[in-house]
């Protein structure tokens, strides 16, 4: 097991969730967290506890990004115009490794991050490897020629269990997709439930 899947799958237990909605989830089996003390009974949980795991539910489903790299993407919606939860969603969905995965142009989020980070990635003609690129409304994204016969590629195109939202355009065939408008929380199809107003009182403590 890569480093990469096995990170995915303790981020599962932790939440206690299927948080991506994969069929092969540990959570699937055993609804209880890792370790030894994982099937103790759980106490109360404070306000602090309940707004700290929507934070780490959130941050885990984007590909665990890193706390430092999580709060610069909530001052930004803070910072802007509008219900400072529904920008986290709309910044965190703009990312080019969410917007390669909402595509399925990979299997996973993590796939989408090394996908990105490899250079098989084009936006508006050109290469561009950064995971953390904040798309624009109309940005064409492309897989690069070189990459568009990748079998992995091309196997997470035809997967069944989930489909591209309406906020991006694809065409699987000449591996294309434009990202056609910044989705709001109810527009996003998470498998979970999540709380991005708990992560901005989280945050305004």
């Amino acid at each position: 097991m890569t480093k990469r899947t096995s990170a995915k799958y303790k981020i599962d237990r932790r939440m206690g969730e299927n948080i991506w909605g994969r069929p092969k989830s540990p959570v699937n089996r055993r609804q209880y967290g890792p370790g030894q003390h994982g099937q103790r009974r759980k106490g109360k949980v404070s306000d602090f506890g309940v707004q700290l795991r929507a934070k780490q539910k959130l941050k885990g489903y984007y590909g665990d990004i890193r706390e430092k790299q999580f709060h610069k993407i909530y001052d930004e919606a803070a910072r802007r115009k509008g219900d400072t939860s529904e920008n986290l969603i709309g910044l965190l969905e703009s990312r080019l490794d969410a917007i390669v995965y909402r595509a399925k142009f990979v299997p996973t989020v993590f796939a989408a991050r090394q996908f990105v980070n490899h250079g098989h990635v084009n936006v508006n003609g050109v290469r561009t490897n950064i995971q953390s690129y904040v798309c624009k409304p109309g940005d064409v994204i492309e897989v690069r020629e070189k990459s568009k016969q990748n079998v992995a590629v091309i196997e997470a195109t035809q997967l069944a269990e989930r489909d591209v939202p309406d906020y991006i355009e694809v065409d699987h065939h000449k591996m294309v997709a434009t990202y056609i408008r910044v989705p709001g929380l109810h527009d996003v199809p998470y498998a979970v439930q999540m709380e991005p107003n708990l992560v901005v009182e989280f945050y305004s403590r």
